[in-house]
């Protein structure tokens, strides 16, 4: 009886090189996220310099936007938009990664933040509301919105299948009347503000910013158009790097600019040319295309020395970590610094900033270390689990 022959074995996809660019500018895009919060405790100094502020919360705006970009990237550069996609396998798989350390995260911060403040915890009615809206600390936001885009993946694979230049700046035009709108609108605002505190309406429209993934639907579809066509996107680095610096140096010119005619000319104040030079405005926008490429630009043809290489790694690496834990040490060191007497001063937060950093990464590197012999760590923190003999 002759030998049944057996049935082929599936071809397997390879996996694409790796670009460490993606990693650096997770890295990046961490430092300057501690930026903003850094700044945001400078901005308590009633006589702030300008000029420092306009480094901590105007140059570092890429910081959240860029995060969509490499997540996105990340995420259809090893995708196959032309497969049907396991969604549910997808998910359970983002759902590890990104909702179990948010929700871990949530909890860790509401019950400390409850505990140092003396407020107490909220019911469980309440609790749903805060994850929902992701207002357990003002950082953890961004996983919702992450949360969000990873529901609709489906819908993000069918518009990068379909996206070609001139769709695409129609989508960064819309993109840049959308946020317009929903950060500029007069009437938009004050029926929003004006709404009576039980209305349930009202959290759903003050907390926009958390959860509506419209406002950086043009970067996120950007990352995974890119990601899809990467070695077009490689060729154009190499081709137009100049340009691309050019573009780089002209957006943040235009951001600080405008940030710096609020104050002079429109007579803000620094808390007032923030919260109007932001990442949603058109100039932001701007800003924001602009890093994305550049950064991709030059992690990717090394225009800079190799030597900081290794430390663009560690910051990449534990980048998660940092993230999710610096507003624990920025709570704790300003509470040193009130107690001995230190002003926030620019020296001072320049040290400040440091200091925060630094401990952030040293924090992310002990846990992850210890996460090596108790998984359960890493797991419940960062979404990473340990790799299958």
């Amino acid at each position: 009886m002759a030998e049944q022959a057996s049935p082929a074995a599936a071809p397997v996809r390879k996996r694409k090189p790796r670009l460490p660019a993606i990693e650096y500018i997770r890295g990046i895009a961490m430092m300057g996220v501690i930026a903003i919060h850094v700044g945001s405790q400078y901005l308590m100094n009633q006589t702030a310099n300008i000029h420092l502020i306009a480094l901590l919360e105007v140059a570092s705006r890429f910081s959240v936007p860029i995060f969509f970009f490499i997540s996105a990237f990340g995420l259809f550069y090893n995708l196959d938009i032309h497969e049907p996609l396991n969604y549910r396998a997808f998910m359970k798989k983002r759902f590890r990664t990104v909702l179990i350390p948010y929700i871990v995260w949530s909890v860790f911060y509401l019950v400390h933040d409850g505990l140092f403040y003396r407020v107490g915890l909220p019911d469980p009615l309440h609790f749903l509301t805060i994850l929902f809206f992701g207002t357990a600390k003002y950082q953890l936001y961004f996983l919702v919105i992450l949360i969000w885009f990873y529901l609709l993946m489906p819908l993000w694979i069918a518009i990068v299948r379909r996206a070609g230049l001139i769709s695409l700046t129609l989508l960064f035009i819309a993109q840049i009347a959308f946020d317009y709108w929903s950060s500029f609108s007069v009437p938009f605002n004050t029926f929003v503000y004006g709404l009576p505190d039980h209305s349930w309406l009202k959290p759903f429209l003050m907390y926009r910013l958390n959860y509506w993934v419209v406002h950086y639907i043009f970067i996120f579809v950007l990352g995974g158009y890119l990601a899809v066509h990467i070695h077009e996107f490689q060729n154009f680095m190499q081709k137009y790097r100049r340009a691309v610096t050019v573009f780089f140096w002209a957006a943040l010119v235009w951001l600080v600019a405008y940030y710096y005619q609020l104050i002079y000319e429109t007579g803000y104040t620094a808390l007032e040319a923030i919260n109007t030079a932001h990442q949603l405005c058109p100039a932001g926008l701007f800003y924001t295309l602009a890093s994305s490429i550049f950064f991709f630009t030059i992690f990717t043809y090394q225009k800079y020395p190799k030597v900081l290489n290794p430390i663009l790694h560690q910051l990449g690496r534990h980048s998660y970590f940092a993230y999710l834990v610096h507003p624990f040490f920025i709570t704790y060191v300003s509470v040193a610094l009130q107690k001995s007497g230190h002003l926030m001063t620019a020296p001072v937060t320049i040290v400040y900033y440091f200091v925060i950093l630094g401990l952030s990464m040293f924090a992310a590197a002990v846990c992850r270390k210890i996460g090596e012999h108790l998984p359960l760590l890493n797991e419940w923190t960062i979404g990473v689990y340990p790799r299958k003999k």
